[in-house]
């Protein structure tokens, strides 16, 4: 443990290899640890529409890839390794993983945040191909078909109508037989004709031919009846957008940096936590908006943070 560097960033989705690489291109001795295959929730993704200067056949792994490249050319470590504890209480913060104990000048948290799954067979299977998480990337794929959106929140009902924009149909389906979404918002949809509402239903299970959704189970909680969704003859397809919450991936830092009440980072646009040299980037902060874009915004705000944090401590 006698190596000291300058910079660790825990995560590498977009936020962490985007904190990466203006690390490295500030000559800082970077490490990015990542515990899973690099690029969280992006390498998910069949295609890119909405990233500034995306190519036609943009794919989330060849989006990834590049950054990946990056990051090597300005010499940052990246290793697959989960961490498992931080120690943030002196100037040189220590980050321990089953194989080692790191020491940094700085530590950039950026562990994202994972969609709430419904856990139904089918739904893995079909991620990136029917069934999406969020409305904002994937809705122009489904222009003018049928899109069944499951959730009652705010950010369910709230992308259902965003939705109308491109489908030419979509159903809310809710476990429940009233929204949680706030009063405002329930009214938007109940106004909007394009909207319908399947109530009390679950999905039970989630299958497609051709590697495309083009069947549904839904399972009446009252009723106990189950019903069969079936795509337009003509469509041969409709979209699954499940919007049920997101969990962020804080449970090794929760007892150490102060949260906001959803359970994400409480940074400001500054990044900065409650603990000094430690900052945060991309899904793991409480924000408005999780994509692409902001994540590695967030990363190059963070690794200048960093980079400065250095410079006036060390």
């Amino acid at each position: 443990m006698s190596k000291i560097y300058d910079v660790i960033i825990v995560g590498g989705g977009p936020a962490g290899l985007s904190a990466g690489l203006y690390a490295g291109r500030a000559k800082l001795d970077t490490l990015i640890l990542e515990k899973a295959k690099v690029g969280g929730q992006i390498v998910t993704t069949d295609e890119i529409e909405n990233y500034p200067g995306s190519i036609s056949d943009e794919t989330g792994p060849k989006l990834i890839e590049r950054m990946v490249d990056q990051i090597n050319n300005f010499g940052v470590e990246l290793r697959h390794e989960e961490v498992t504890g931080f120690d943030f209480s002196d100037k040189i913060k220590v980050v321990t993983t089953p194989q080692e104990n790191y020491q940094a000048k700085s530590v950039i948290l950026a562990t994202g945040a994972v969609p709430r799954k419904l856990d139904c067979p089918g739904e893995k299977k079909f991620t990136g191909r029917g069934v999406s998480y969020c409305a904002t990337c994937d809705a122009a794929f489904y222009e003018d078909l049928e899109i069944y959106v499951i959730g009652g929140g705010d950010t369910a009902v709230e992308e259902a109508c965003y939705l109308t924009k491109f489908a030419r149909k979509v159903y809310v389906v809710h476990r429940r037989d009233e929204l949680r979404a706030a009063k405002s918002i329930q009214d938007k949809a109940f106004a909007n004709d394009k909207i319908e509402f399947i109530w009390d239903s679950v999905v039970k299970e989630i299958s497609g031919e051709e590697g495309v959704v083009d069947r549904m189970v839904l399972h009446n909680r009252k009723t106990g009846e189950d019903t069969e969704i079936l795509a337009d003859e003509d469509d041969g397809i409709f979209g699954v957008f499940v919007l049920v919450g997101y969990i962020p991936e804080t449970k090794t830092f929760e007892n150490l940096i102060t949260l906001d009440e959803g359970g994400y980072i409480d940074a400001k646009e500054d990044l900065l936590t409650n603990q000094e040299g430690v900052f945060a980037a991309g899904d793991i902060r409480g924000k408005v908006l999780r994509q692409v874009v902001t994540a590695t915004s967030d990363g190059a705000i963070a690794a200048i943070q960093a980079e400065k944090y250095i410079e006036e401590n060390f």
